[in-house]
């Protein structure tokens, strides 16, 4: 069994055991057909992943790794706010007609700040710090700005990132505000596991620990009877995932440039519903 699973599974049995349910309160979230989405939810989850270990993918059910990183590289690499500029729909549902999400996720890391060392975006400023100052305790980024949140189509969910150099090893704490947790849990954990992976590696570094803080870690209604099912699956070895060492910026990473081997997993979840 992947310790991915072994999270996966402890964090699900507790909110269905423990969490609390909205039912009956008042909620933005709703179904497509307009009906409430409602949740149980558990505060404050926190998760700990050693990719010195092994890499943290789910193996109930295939997490789309490749596509969690064209993602990453959409928001981290590309900056970009246009769902044009990406391979998969997962944001259809928040962009306006030209493909826009607003000033959102990708847009707020291409911002350019006065920094000590020069004007320069958040992605530049953390490049910066682990080459020139990689012991500092100020290496981290933030998409919650409060200015643009009017003009953003969807509020960032996991929006803080805070890297730290132990030796020669970068670990990194996500914060999310707010996760859908059959939908996006493991797509989140992927990412930013990739996201210290490429820091690690054009910064001469080894990927240490993700720590994974979730304020507002829920189940929505329609998914408990899936994650019920899901959290009775066997389970496999975690596979093996790496990038192309050749790589020494983080500007020429390329979808390519992921690995993935010997990822044996359960059968996929397909038509989710999605709480907008």
């Amino acid at each position: 069994m992947s310790k991915a699973d072994e999270l996966f599974i402890k964090m699900c049995q507790d909110i269905i055991d423990n969490g609390f349910s909205t039912e009956g309160q008042k909620v933005r979230p709703h179904w497509e057909d307009g009906t409430p989405a409602h949740t149980i939810k558990n505060f404050g989850v926190v998760n700990r992943y050693n990719l010195e270990e092994e890499f943290p993918a789910l193996t109930l059910r295939p997490t789309a790794i490749k596509l969690a990183f064209d993602e990453l590289l959409w928001i981290w690499q590309k900056k970009s706010n246009n769902v044009k500029d990406l391979e998969s729909h997962i944001w259809d549902s928040w962009a306006d007609e030209t493909g826009s999400i607003g000033k959102a996720y990708g847009y707020q890391l291409g911002k350019k700040y006065k920094f000590k060392q020069g004007e320069m975006d958040q992605v530049d400023n953390v490049l910066w710090l682990l080459e020139n100052d990689r012991y500092s305790r100020r290496i981290m980024t933030n998409i919650y700005n409060f200015d643009d949140l009017s003009e953003m189509n969807l509020e960032p969910c996991a929006y803080s990132m805070t890297f730290n150099v132990k030796g020669d090893t970068l670990n990194g704490i996500l914060n999310q505000r707010s996760q859908d947790i059959l939908a996006a849990n493991n797509w989140n954990v992927v990412q930013y596991s990739l996201l210290l992976m490429m820091f690690a590696q054009v910064s001469g570094l080894k990927a240490g620990e993700l720590v994974h803080v979730i304020s507002d870690a829920h189940i929505y209604d329609r998914h408990i009877d899936i994650i019920k099912e899901l959290i009775r699956r066997p389970s496999y070895p975690a596979p093996k995932v790496s990038l192309n060492k050749d790589i020494k910026n983080f500007y020429d990473f390329k979808k390519e440039d992921l690995i993935v081997e010997n990822y044996e997993h359960g059968k996929q979840i397909k038509n989710i519903p999605i709480a907008i």
